[in-house]
């Protein structure tokens, strides 16, 4: 059985170096909350929603876009997880309800994934094609 290392080296604004490694049986959770850890320690330039006006043109649907894309590029989260990420991030305030429908035209635009009864769904980013898989598939 073969151990997986991944290794992250970073440098800061200010010159810092950071290294972090991990070594032994590496989830998609352990590596997503490895990056988290970096970012807080500012080894990540943050190009993401309400970080100065790049993003205030932008709509409100497109936002959520980004939301999700940044806080839940693998896992399955609620309307109400996405709505806490969307007014943690953007310092914005947003209705449940205003999410939940977004979250409904995402799904049928095909970028979300949907589960369980109405009381209890939930919804995923659906996966891209990579580029070789794009070359496989006939016109």
């Amino acid at each position: 059985m073969f151990t997986r290392v991944l290794k992250l080296e970073l440098r800061d604004d200010e010159g810092n170096k950071i290294m972090v490694s991990f070594k032994g049986r590496l989830t998609r959770h352990k590596a997503l909350r490895l990056l988290d850890v970096v970012e807080l320690l500012g080894g990540v330039a943050s190009n993401r929603p309400g970080d100065g006006d790049a993003h205030s043109d932008l709509s409100k649907f497109k936002k959520l876009q980004l939301v999700i894309k940044r806080r839940f590029p693998l896992g399955w989260f609620t309307s109400q997880e996405a709505l806490m990420a969307y007014e943690d991030i953007l310092n914005e305030p947003m209705g449940l309800s205003t999410i939940s429908t977004y979250l409904a035209r995402l799904t049928d635009q095909g970028f979300l994934s949907r589960s369980g009864s109405r009381v209890r769904r939930r919804y995923k980013m659906k996966e891209r094609p990579s580029i070789r898989e794009k070359q496989r598939i006939p016109p």
